[in-house]
């Protein structure tokens, strides 16, 4: 039997509105995918502009990229595993990607202390390569060694690593492999327009490009005769480190700064109440009575305000400094802080090897003495066990961490002020950070699209590379 007109009418409507929004979908599927892949060809396969080389002109002036490793050419042929003492990232972390807008990433914390006087040459060519193979975060380079956190594709930093660890020197660099939430991963692959952390240029760690610095120190600590490269605390792995914090006879230090230590810290644990760590030498010079004292008789062997703000340490006299356990974010601190400590006649000076960081990756919950998050210098801000996102955010007006109750302060104000550093900022300053975030908002980046520079100095800048990129491009020909 034949459908009626009126049916056949209406079957043919419902049928063309179906197919019209089936084909509208897969449109859109196609432009979705179109525009992703364009993002990430464009960010992933950006040509790099290499120098020329010029063998007429001085030696002097030809650029140096190596500082003595192997060249560019031959850094394409497949590397060497990590040494033992690391960890080999290129095989912890497979090739997927997110959501299939490009390859997983990780992040890598490293530092080595070091004899590298001659840190300063190493500046140029890390720099290039990072940004060769898209590798971003931030590196400190000192006459002491280097401190680092990067962020890429588990091949581009494992060829970083293995690129540092050419120099002896720098052979055998202690890591921590952290995982990464897809938005960090959006933010690499510069599928957002959201900064990395928020106002402020000058925060640690961004991940939108990378940063190699040349500093005093890799890790700030203003004694100059504290050397970790001669002499350094034991370290304890840990799986070992509960039964040691948990014996009575032990101190306790965390040797962070304050605003660390107030969102998490291991049970019994002494706050020093440090601003910084540049603080920390004197007051264990003051709670140890090893300034004015014989050092033969200061020292302490009590077990009282354990797991108190720094009091009553000294209180007992005795003739042996204590056995002290201390312990830092990712280990590097605690280099130094046990340093000083066995140069002031401590005796048993030990330190968490790996840090909280190691610590939470490595000890089920269950069986941990860990209590809160742990602060960590980039944009995740804090992490729990299992190096997993914390539940803290950022103040970027004093880049302290602030939590969920913090942010429902009267004092509270995204990207100006929050309840740690209202009362210590003018009204003056605060308008300033309200004008500077109005800027991110508007343009995504501090400064407005030209970053506070003028216009006019950008178009000669510009002018100026483009008439270079031409006279090298010249040359090329010629030769």
């Amino acid at each position: 039997m034949l459908p009626s007109p009126l049916l056949a009418a209406a079957f043919s409507k419902t049928a063309a509105a179906a197919f019209s929004n089936t084909a509208a979908a897969a449109t859109a599927t196609r432009r979705a995918a179109t525009a992703a892949a364009s993002i990430a060809a464009h960010r992933l396969l950006l040509p790099v502009r290499t120098p020329i080389h010029n063998p007429s002109a001085p030696s002097s002036l030809i650029p140096r990229r190596h500082f003595g490793h192997m060249p560019l050419e031959e850094r394409t042929a497949p590397l060497a595993p990590l040494p033992p003492l690391g960890r080999n990232i290129a095989v912890a972390v497979g090739e997927g990607g997110v959501d299939g807008e490009g390859p997983a990433l990780v992040v890598v914390s490293f530092y080595r202390f070091a004899d590298f006087p001659d840190h300063a040459a190493f500046r140029r060519p890390l720099k290039e390569l990072c940004e060769e193979l898209r590798v971003s975060g931030g590196i400190i380079l000192a006459p002491e060694g280097i401190n680092g956190s990067i962020c890429g594709t588990p091949a581009a930093v494992d060829k970083v690593l293995n690129f540092i660890q050419e120099d002896n020197r720098l052979n055998g660099l202690r890591m921590i492999q952290s995982p990464l939430t897809p938005e960090d991963e959006a933010i690499h692959h510069g599928h957002t327009s959201q900064s990395p952390v928020g106002a402020g240029d000058d925060a640690p760690f961004r991940w939108d490009h990378v940063r190699v610095k040349l500093k005093k120190e890799i890790v700030t600590f203003g004694d100059p005769g504290v050397m970790p490269t001669k002499m350094v605390g034991k370290y304890v792995k840990p799986k070992d480190w509960n039964a040691l914090i948990s014996d009575p006879d032990t101190i306790v230090i965390d040797v962070r700064n304050m605003y660390e230590i107030r969102i998490g810290k291991f049970k019994r644990a002494v706050d020093p109440c440090t601003n910084s760590f540049r603080e920390f030498p004197t007051w264990v010079d003051d709670q140890f009575e090893l300034v004015e004292s014989d050092p033969q008789e200061s020292g302490a062997n009590n077990d009282n305000g354990a797991g108190q703000p720094a009091q009553g340490l000294n209180a007992s006299k005795s003739k042996q400094l204590p056995r002290v356990a201390m312990y830092c974010t990712g280990g590097i601190r605690c280099e130094k802080a046990s340093s000083f400590l066995l140069s002031k006649g401590f005796k048993e000076v030990y330190h968490l090897e790996g840090g909280i960081l190691k610590y939470l990756e490595e000890i089920p919950k269950a069986e941990s003495l860990w209590e809160g998050e742990c602060f960590v210098f980039d944009k995740r801000v804090s992490v729990e066990h299992g190096l997993a996102q914390g539940t803290h955010k950022l103040c970027y007006g004093c880049k302290q961490p602030v939590s969920d109750e913090d942010m429902e302060s009267p004092e509270w104000e995204y990207g100006v002020s929050c309840p740690y550093c209202f009362a210590t900022k003018s009204e003056e300053e605060k308008e300033r950070a309200r004008a500077r975030q109005r800027q991110f908002e508007t343009w995504g980046v501090i400064g407005g699209p030209d970053k506070g520079r003028s216009p006019n100095r950008l178009d000669s800048k510009d002018a100026g590379e483009a008439k270079q990129l031409s006279n090298s491009t010249s040359v090329e020909l010629c030769n």
